[in-house]
């Protein structure tokens, strides 16, 4: 489990404060100009852009919170954007999960013309040119080379000679999602892109490409693939371990945990000592208000509350897709008084010494509470 694992940003805080100001927390009503599929379980939808004139731009890594009605219930889910912002659409890929209510709706009987709601691209896992070429190497797993494959076409199209390595973990050949635009891209980019695939299921020859994405594997990577003090980013998406010990191994070899930068598609729960931890710190009981869209809302909370949850209850039209301190979607700052998060694999390190917190991982720590959504 991590401890408090902040993300970096690869921006200037300037920009990462414009980049998180851009999505304003309302879903619009878009429809589906195209769905396609792209393995046995996984579709990428194109999406029109809403006829109400809100800015759908993009920076290279975000990611829209979709939301739709599937059989009564009104369901969430943040999806990153697998396309560069110079491409000119706007596409997400959605792997269907058991038990997923959402994405096996997408899989199934989402199709060209329907409508659904997003809210405008946000989030901080990004990538923008910078004034030197660059070298960006991805890790992926699965589903998680979404924002990663957004990002790599970024960075290729950005100047003739910048750089990317990709190393992306799935079980076999017929698995990996965007296989053959990662042909293409290998093929345009001869020079400046490479690709090693890392099967679990499948045999290539070699014990270097077969199992998981690891501490081990990203030893031997750095080692035989790419000059780790030539590297300018380390961008990781996937599964908790992956990010986890592939981190950790970077920076026992050098790496400055600033140009590590990672968004994980699924958290563990808290353990219980944390969050028994966190509400023993939490307020008995605390006055709380929600500053959203110049509105106020008030309402009381106990030490077992997350501000997301109470705040909703009370009647509050809050921001919030995952409820598991990953998409960010739920972000407020903190003006008066102070709360503490059980999780935070979100929000970059500015962002919490500046009072931000995710509030759906937040217990109020304060007899009052003032937070803002519009900050």
């Amino acid at each position: 489990m991590f401890k408090f694992f902040k993300k970096n940003s690869a921006e200037p805080p300037s920009l990462r404060k414009e980049i998180n100001e851009k999505g304003d927390g309302h879903f619009h009503t878009v429809t589906v100009k195209e769905v396609r599929r792209e393995t046995e379980d996984a579709v990428s939808i194109v999406l029109n852009l809403p006829e109400d004139g809100v800015d759908f731009s993009f920076l290279a890594g975000q990611y829209l919170t979709l939301r739709a009605n599937i059989g009564g219930e009104e369901v969430r889910r943040s999806y990153s954007v697998c396309v560069a912002p110079h491409e000119g659409e706007l596409r997400v890929a959605v792997k269907e999960i058991e038990g997923g209510k959402f994405s096996t709706y997408v899989n199934r009987e989402l199709k060209a013309g329907d409508a659904i709601e997003s809210m405008a691209p946000t989030g901080n896992f990004t990538w923008a040119p910078a004034s030197t070429a660059a070298h960006v190497v991805g890790w992926a797993a699965g589903s998680g080379i979404t924002p990663v494959m957004s990002i790599a076409k970024s960075v290729l199209a950005s100047d003739d000679t910048s750089t990317v390595t990709l190393f992306y973990g799935n079980k076999n050949t017929n698995s990996i999602i965007f296989k053959d635009a990662i042909d293409d891209l290998k093929n345009t980019y001869l020079e400046r892109f490479k690709v090693h695939h890392v099967l679990s299921r499948e045999d290539q020859g070699t014990d270097h490409l077969k199992g998981r994405i690891d501490a081990a594997k990203a030893e031997k990577f750095a080692q035989s693939f790419i000059d780790l003090n030539k590297v300018t980013a380390h961008y990781l998406c996937g599964p908790q371990e992956m990010i986890e010990t592939v981190s950790a191994k970077l920076e026992s070899m050098g790496t400055a945990k600033s140009n590590i930068h990672f968004e994980l598609f699924n958290t563990l729960e808290p353990s219980k000592d944390a969050r028994a931890a966190s509400e023993e710190r939490a307020s008995t009981k605390a006055s709380v208000t929600v500053v959203l869209d110049g509105e106020e809302t008030h309402f009381d909370m106990g030490p077992k509350d997350y501000v997301l949850d109470a705040a909703l209850d009370a009647g509050a039209d809050v921001p919030y897709a995952c409820k598991g301190a990953v998409c960010c979607t739920c972000r407020a700052k903190v003006l008066e008084g102070s709360a503490e998060m059980v999780m935070n694999y979100a929000l970059v390190d500015d962002e919490v010494k500046e009072g931000y917190i995710l509030t759906c991982q937040s217990h109020a720590t304060s007899d009052r509470l003032v937070v803002s959504f519009d900050e």
